[in-house]
């Protein structure tokens, strides 16, 4: 952290991820459990799935598995306790519907009633990336008039700004696979240079079409096995998810005088580009690598201290070896070989969420810390050879054991990378008893868990 300047905290998280989950505490029994929460594409968004399954008889396309991390409440959503019509809410992406819900939760968690924030100067930075929700706002029907905040990207911060009546920076960051991290990353800086007083941090992914299953059938980068097996051998390539998380940072003593829990301490983050050199979509080790040593840099702390990476681990036989090389030569070079780093990847479990890949994975990691264990990575029993792993100490997380703290706090880092080029990694430093104050988490019955209309 650099001197002097207040410590940026996450004090309030929510997610809802794949398999029904909408709860931190039922994200992490899934993880902790080693619960794989892939599920048969779903039938009730007007998808061609027949025709997309048949894409791998076609020559020169690879097979595409019934499988995939799908959000299930995706399409519920509660217009009215937001204030928007129904016919509104139909013309917006569910990716906006599904942001303002978890933001909302958010707020309660960090014991912070959403409805008393108007008019404050709190950022909202959250990622995400283009959908393809719904018919083309050129065309003309019932929904004309809402298409345009309905499908604009910007409008996924902007409607929670909107409807918490936030007056500070609000922005939809799009960095592909790294953009919530990303906007992470953003937010603590805002926190840093008083552009807000504090903020909303997340990302957000929900597909409105198979798109995503498309273009990889033709590249033949998904898994043929249905199975996503970030870092193993027998991976064969990634397979799409859904999800959505959102964390409540500001200034320590802001938290401190306010009561508010301190679940982690957002030490460094930073953010940096392949560069040229190969195509963009390929990831670059060398440019991971650096990234790394500049987080730990500017985190303060040693690179031993980290005991858990939170990675990426797509399941690509190109991008998993690389990514392992950075890590190997950062963090597994810094441990003895008895006392590893563990590494593992949300990914196993979900599937790849896209834009919101990095908070996922930051909230597994902020969840493992508040219990004081690490969880298992899946398929993790199989490493891949790509990677000579005596050469150092990273190891992949194969059993959920105790994570023993170093003095008063257990360290992690979390990264990601997106096929735009960027790359994303943070340290996040937990508090043994992440206690600022006391635990004053609301339990509202006003929380937008009561959504019931199917839009």
């Amino acid at each position: 952290m650099t001197p002097g300047v207040e410590p940026v905290v996450i004090a309030g998280m929510a997610v809802e991820a794949p398999g029904g989950i909408e709860t931190p505490e039922d994200y992490f029994a899934a993880l902790a459990d080693g619960v794989e929460l892939i599920e048969p594409f779903p039938r009730d968004r007007d998808w061609a799935v027949d025709q997309v399954l048949a894409l791998g008889a076609l020559e020169g396309w690879g097979s595409v598995p019934d499988a995939g991390g799908f959000l299930r409440g995706a399409a519920e959503f509660d217009p009215l306790f937001f204030g928007i019509s129904p016919r509104e809410a139909v013309a917006m992406d569910p990716q906006q519907r599904v942001a303002m819900r978890v933001a909302w939760r958010a707020l309660e968690n960090a014991g912070i009633n959403p409805a008393s924030l108007g008019d404050e100067e709190v950022g909202v930075y959250m990622g995400a990336s283009i959908a393809e929700y719904g018919p083309r706002a050129a065309a003309v029907n019932e929904y004309s008039g809402h298409r345009i905040a309905g499908t604009a990207l910007g409008a996924v911060a902007g409607r929670i700004s909107h409807s918490l009546g936030l007056i500070g920076p609000s922005m939809t960051v799009d960095t592909a696979c790294a953009s919530s991290l990303t906007a992470l990353h953003l937010a603590a800086a805002a926190i840093r240079s008083g552009d807000c007083e504090w903020a909303l941090a997340g990302g957000v992914c929900v597909m409105g079409s198979p798109a995503a299953f498309v273009e990889f059938a033709k590249n033949n980068g998904l898994a043929t096995d249905g199975h996503l097996r970030s870092y193993s051998a027998s991976a064969t390539g990634t397979l799409w998810g859904e999800g959505a998380g959102v964390v409540v940072v500001e200034p320590e003593g802001r938290a401190r005088r306010l009561g508010h829990r301190i679940l982690g301490t957002v030490l460094a983050s930073r953010v940096n580009h392949n560069g040229r050199g190969a195509p963009i979509v390929v990831p670059s080790a060398a440019a991971q690598q650096r990234l790394v040593e500049r987080t730990i840099a500017a985190a303060g702390i040693c690179p031993a201290d980290v005991d858990v990476v939170e990675g990426h681990g797509t399941g690509t036989p190109l991008g998993d070896p690389m990514e392992l090389e950075a890590l190997q030569n950062t963090y597994g070079a810094s441990r003895p070989a008895d006392d590893p780093v563990l590494l593992g990847s949300v990914k196993s479990n979900a599937g790849h969420a896209q834009a919101a890949a990095g908070i996922m994975g930051l909230i597994k990691v902020l969840l493992c810390g508040a219990n004081g264990v690490t969880v298992p990575s899946l398929f993790a029993d199989d490493p891949t050879d790509r990677l000579d792993w005596d050469r150092g100490a990273l190891r992949l997380s194969t059993e959920r054991r105790e994570w023993t703290p170093r003095g008063t706090h257990r360290y992690a880092a979390v990264s990601s990378f997106g096929v735009s080029g960027t790359n994303a990694h943070a340290i996040i430093g937990m508090p043994v008893d992440g206690v600022a104050g006391s635990d004053s988490a609301v339990d509202s019955d006003s929380s937008s868990g009561s959504e019931v209309a199917h839009v």
